[in-house]
């Protein structure tokens, strides 16, 4: 039964790191074919391709703020 816990609790943090992968590649100022070559890479290999998009993957946040409202501290 704790084992189950573990797999769980294991395939929930892939998915959320999966999750912030995606958003900063889609997030890139990267051309659209390196943003669909990314994005698929992480959904067909979800663990490898967050190992490789982490040492390799796009940087980088092109779209900030929409207003001087939402960069208020």
């Amino acid at each position: 039964m704790q084992t189950e816990y573990f797999w769980i609790a294991g395939a929930v943090i892939l998915l959320l790191l999966d999750l912030w992968a995606l958003n900063s590649v889609v997030r890139s100022d990267k051309s659209s074919g390196t943003k669909a070559g990314w994005t698929a890479l992480i959904f067909l290999l979800p663990l490898l391709g967050v190992v490789i998009w982490g040492v390799a993957g796009p940087r980088g946040i092109t779209k900030g703020p929409t207003s001087p409202e939402h960069s208020k501290g």
